[in-house]
């Protein structure tokens, strides 16, 4: 296993800033997802941790060693690139040999290196193929097996399920969270889909501009976004935000945009008086088709998904303002009904101007879908 240390990590391409001085520690055996929208740095960061790239400035440690002058064969590290790389020409078992025929080891101890990665990840019925007779999934597993029979330290993987659809994603997704457990090494994984990055990482480094927006556990950074920016990245649907002002009335803090007002927690007592986004999971917005509420709003959409049902109202914006309510109840109500909705002050998030989180309700980190009154 290996402890990798990040020292004011920098990157540049002339004027344009890739990873601007990135502070992060990894530890032995930790599933790590660097995870964000394109161009944040996160692939740039991974490149410079495997030796593809040099970094501008800052240090990178493997176990305590510095290993930016080392080239990449020298790392002990294994890389996995989103495009699957292997060589038409070969057969699936000459692909996942290659890089031990590189290293010189001997044709029995390859053939059996090979038989055991190969029955690790389900391709031993693929040996003979070539990649050209392989589908998808199984060129991703025949990737992976490429990259355990060298037997490193740390797995690098670059987007590895990106090309697939979504069933593959999700088997593959399982089979890398397995490895994890099996091997016991370091994984960091790159990927812009938030949702693997819930369901894989033991940590997540949110990505932005090159900088880390906020690093935690994935329920923390579920829960407990530092800003506009990771409320709306995380969440499918994401958080609803919506643009309006705080005032206080009689004391109390309240928010009001043209549609509603309504009262704030008292963790928001603090907050001055000005422009503000309100924020709340779709999950905790309650639901009165009788129209009691906090806001009444009509129905725009109704997405029935079987166990929930995303109900989407016309809240004056071009994004629609969503609530996830338990089992199929909803599913009945028709596009342009009016819909009562409640907005628990626990749940709320409030944000500024800049996009900084300035206060959250009182709830702690939890997700219950809304149940609808009946």
């Amino acid at each position: 296993m290996a402890r990798i240390e990040l020292r004011n990590l920098h990157k540049a391409y002339g004027s344009v800033v890739a990873v601007r001085d990135l502070s992060i520690t990894i530890e032995d055996g930790e599933f790590i997802v660097f995870v964000g929208p394109s161009g944040c740095g996160k692939t740039t960061t991974l490149r410079m941790i495997a030796g593809f790239e040099d970094p501008t400035r800052g240090e990178i440690r493997i176990d305590g060693r510095v290993v930016n002058d080392l080239e990449p064969r020298d790392r002990g590290l294994g890389m996995v690139f989103q495009s699957h790389a292997l060589f038409p020409h070969k057969t699936v078992a000459q692909n996942i040999e290659f890089g031990l025929r590189m290293k010189k080891v001997s044709a029995d101890e390859r053939a059996r290196r090979v038989r055991e990665v190969a029955e690790m990840v389900k391709v031993t019925h693929l040996l003979a193929k070539m990649p050209a007779q392989c589908s998808g999934g199984e060129s991703q597993r025949v990737a992976l097996a490429r990259t355990l029979v060298t037997n490193p330290s740390t797995f690098l993987l670059d987007e590895p399920l990106s090309s697939l659809d979504a069933k593959l994603r999700r088997e593959l997704r399982a089979e890398c969270d397995r490895l994890h457990e099996v091997l016991k090494r370091t994984f960091i994984f790159v990927t812009h889909d938030q949702e693997e990055a819930m369901t894989l990482a033991d940590r997540i480094v949110v990505m932005r501009g090159g900088e880390i927006e906020q690093l935690g556990s994935p329920m923390q950074i579920y829960s407990d976004p530092v800003s506009h920016f990771v409320a709306d990245f995380f969440g499918s649907p994401s958080m609803n935000l919506v643009a309006g002002e705080v005032f206080h009335e009689g004391g109390a803090p309240r928010f009001r945009t043209e549609l509603f007002s309504i009262r704030l927690p008292a963790s928001c007592n603090a907050v001055p008086a000005g422009p503000a986004t309100l924020g709340i999971r779709p999950e905790n917005v309650g639901v009165d088709p009788q129209g009691h509420g906090d806001v009444v709003l009509p129905v725009r959409l109704v997405e029935p998904l079987g166990k929930d049902t995303l109900l989407y109202f016309d809240d004056g914006t071009e994004r629609a303002f969503v609530a996830v309510v338990a089992g199929l109840a909803a599913a009945t109500l028709e596009p342009g009904a009016k819909v009562g909705l409640t907005l628990p002050a626990e749940h709320l998030f409030l944000f500024g101007p800049d996009g900084r989180r300035l206060a959250r309700g009182t709830a702690e980190p939890e997700r219950v879908r809304a149940r609808m009154s009946v």
